[in-house]
């Protein structure tokens, strides 16, 4: 797995959700090594479909609501640590 260096500020909610991502998936990155901005799969992070399972049932658990498999956004909640983060502070309950 490539590491990704961050030359871009995680707000707090990006760090929370990228420490999130780095334990759910047992990634061999720490949260700080996540670039806000780059993508998560492909050439990011290089994550796959079952990692965008594990991450949305990491996520409904902790913020309280569910991230849906045929939710047509999925393309651009997903698509870095900064969308992914956005996405959960609109939608997360309390």
């Amino acid at each position: 797995m490539e590491r990704v260096t961050s030359t871009t500020t995680m707000t707090a909610l990006e760090a929370e959700v990228a420490g999130l991502i780095v334990e759910a998936l047992q990634l061999e990155v720490t949260p700080e090594e996540i670039d806000p901005e780059a993508p998560l799969f492909g050439e990011g992070l290089g994550l796959d479909s079952i990692d965008a399972l594990e991450m949305a049932l990491a996520v409904s658990r902790r913020y309280g609501f569910q991230l849906r498999s045929d939710d047509e956004r999925n393309g651009r909640i997903f698509a870095s640590l900064r969308s992914l983060s956005a996405h959960i502070e609109k939608n997360r309950v309390g």
